[in-house]
């Protein structure tokens, strides 16, 4: 199985769009992606610096378009993609590539909701001094307590050892002079404390702006990194990226799930490197690449080749459609074959050894047929009902 995963900010680099440029076509569609995030992508992509590009409002449209643009060089047709990847996802701002990347998003949608995001981001982080710092290694209850101690957030739970603490520039001084024994406590070029409370205006920006976007349900899996659940309804993928802005990135879940899905490939996509290298620690046998410049794209297509697989999810022009498993557990439907069900309805349980998961459907229509019997042990993104629309089961 294949996955392929889009990096959050902090990723770029000044001039890691440089080579790209020369790929027929890459140039003309990130001056369109730049037209609509009102910023010149080519420019700061190429020669600007990096305390250009370190600031939010601009960093993230450029994460966002040059990966999406990227993307294209990936398959012949954009659509082949659906049929070979497995399933996707994305880190902070990268959910907004991937959700684009799955067709929850246009690309011109994906582009004006994060611009947005990065300057109501950049705005909030103006009001209070805030940052965050890399706490890598040590125990991590002994880190989750040092945190604790000093007020800070675990913003982002990346997995392979590594925390990244987010609050007041006080509180990371005093946890700097008070770090867990065994861990190093790296101060991260960021302009705020992201993914906590601080947020909270970006978040309130972007809920106005998501009730006017329209969406459409994931062509294939994908993996939230709120709790590493495989979301199948476009609106909810919307939903969460909006409120994810203030939420804690949990991408030792989503990592998890990958296990899960038994993943045997992942390709991370520019500006690429920080993602292949949290997999390689957390996703022992997995092969990965991180996509830097047009010189990888030759192992790209190879492990796209190799690693690729039909999806089990139905064609979008299928008639029916599937509700699949939100998480790896054990199943138990609720839901008799010939009822008919709602959009958003609960249609079955899977039961973790954490928590108990209600599956809803995404989609309005009738159960036909159970693809898994109550007890059976299921797998992120499996799929477990078929309905039929309404109007077809008539």
């Amino acid at each position: 199985m294949l996955v392929i995963v889009a990096p959050g900010q902090g990723s770029q680099t000044p001039g890691f769009l440089a080579p790209w440029l020369d790929l027929p076509g890459f140039r003309d569609r990130m001056e369109w992606l730049g037209v609509v995030a009102g910023l010149d992508l080519v420019g700061h992509g190429t020669t600007s610096d990096a305390d250009t590009i370190r600031d939010t409002a601009v960093a993230q449209p450029l994460i966002v378009g040059s990966g999406l643009v990227s993307l294209l060089s990936l398959f012949a047709h954009p659509a082949d993609g659906f049929r070979v990847v497995g399933a996707g996802a994305g880190h902070s701002v990268g959910e907004i590539t991937a959700a684009a990347a799955a067709g929850v998003l246009s690309a011109e949608q994906a582009m004006v909701l994060v611009r947005e995001r990065g300057r109501g981001m950049a705005e909030a982080s103006a009001a209070t001094p805030t940052g965050m710092n890399a706490v890598v290694g040590g125990d991590p209850e002994e880190v989750a307590a040092a945190l604790e101690r000093h007020g800070l957030t675990p913003a982002n739970m990346n997995g392979a050892g590594q925390v990244v603490a987010a609050g007041t520039l006080e509180q990371l001084e005093a946890l700097r002079s008070d770090a867990p024994a065994r861990a190093r406590v790296i101060p991260l070029q960021v302009a705020g404390a992201f993914h906590t409370h601080h947020m909270q205006p970006a978040v309130d920006r972007l809920t106005r702006y998501a009730r006017a976007i329209s969406t459409h349900d994931p062509r294939l899996p994908l993996v939230s990194n709120v709790d590493g659940t495989v979301v199948q309804d476009g609106r909810e993928v919307l939903a969460r990226l909006v409120s994810q802005v203030s939420s804690p990135v949990r991408w030792d879940l989503t990592m998890e799930t990958f296990a899960d899905m038994g993943v045997t490939g992942l390709i991370e996509i520019p500006p690429a490197g920080t993602l292949a290298g949290l997999a390689k620690r957390a996703l022992k046998g997995v092969e990965t690449l991180a996509l830097k410049t047009p010189d990888d794209l030759e192992a790209a297509h190879r492990m796209i080749r190799e690693h690729g697989a039909a999806t089990e999810l139905a064609p979008i022009e299928a008639s029916w459609m599937v509700v699949v498993s939100p998480v790896k557990g054990t199943v138990q439907p609720s839901v008799p074959v010939g009822e008919a069900v709602t959009h958003g309805a609960p249609v079955a349980t899977v039961t973790t050894l954490r928590a108990e998961h209600a599956v809803v459907s995404p989609h309005g229509g009738r159960a036909v047929e159970w693809l898994v019997e109550p007890g059976d042990p299921v797998s992120p993104g499996q799929p477990l009902l078929r309905l039929y629309p309404e109007e077809d089961s008539l």
